[in-house]
C-alpha cells in the first residue's frame, strides 16, 4: 500500500480558478481555532450521551429520533424525516427499534388517518431526561463563568451556525415558544 503524501499535494483549482469553492477566505484566514473547538465540543457533548446510549444498544440516530419525540409530542413522521434531513429509509430501523422496544408510540392522526404521530412513552422520556441531564451539566459547566449576556451571545452564535435557508419547522417552533416563555 503507497503513503499518501498531503503535503506535497496541490490543492486542485475549482472551475472558477478558485483553490476554496465554498469559501473566500484565504489558507491563512480560516477558522482553525473554532473549526476544530467545534469538532471537539461536539464529541465531547455527544459522548456522555453516547455511553449511555451504548447500554441500551441505541447511538446517536436513536438520540436524535427520541429527542425531538419526547419534546414534540405528536410529531409527524414526515416533520421529524425534515427535522433530521433523513430518508425514510434511514429512519426505519432506528424508529422500528425504539416502537418496538417501547420507548416511542405511534397513533394515527384525528382528522388524517394515513398522518403518523410519535409519542415518547414514560420509559422513552424518562431516557431523554437523562440524556439531557448529562448535557445539561456539561453545558452548565461550560457557562458556569460566563455572565448573562455572555449565554446570550453563545447562543447567538449557535443559530447563526444553522442554516436558515430551510428553516426546521421545529426551530421555528423552539424561538417561537422561547419568546412566549420569556
Amino acid at each position: 500500500m503507497t503513503d499518501i503524501n498531503f503535503s506535497g499535494m496541490a490543492a486542485k483549482p475549482d472551475s472558477q480558478g478558485s483553490d476554496h469553492p465554498s469559501s473566500t477566505a484565504g489558507p491563512s484566514d480560516q477558522r482553525w481555532d473554532i473549526i476544530e473547538l467545534l469538532f471537539f465540543a461536539y464529541r465531547d457533548f455527544v459522548g456522555d450521551a453516547d455511553q449511555e446510549l451504548e447500554t441500551f444498544g441505541f447511538g446517536r440516530a436513536h438520540h436524535r429520533v427520541i429527542h425531538f419525540v419526547t419534546r414534540y409530542p405528536g410529531l409527524k413522521v414526515a416533520d421529524l424525516l425534515d427535522v433530521l434531513r433523513i430518508t425514510k429509509q434511514s429512519l426505519g430501523r432506528v424508529l422500528k427499534q425504539l416502537l418496538d422496544e417501547g420507548y416511542i408510540v405511534q397513533k394515527t392522526g384525528n382528522n388524517d388517518r394515513r398522518q403518523r404521530l410519535l409519542y415518547a412513552t414514560p420509559k422513552g422520556e424518562a431516557l431523554v431526561a437523562k440524556l439531557a441531564g448529562l448535557q445539561t451539566d456539561r453545558i452548565n459547566r461550560a457557562v458556569a463563568g460566563i455572565d448573562a449576556e455572555g449565554v446570550e451571545t453563545v447562543r447567538q452564535f449557535l443559530r447563526a451556525m444553522i442554516d436558515r435557508d430551510d428553516p426546521d419547522k421545529v426551530l421555528e417552533a423552539i424561538f417561537g415558544a422561547r419568546k412566549t416563555k420569556e
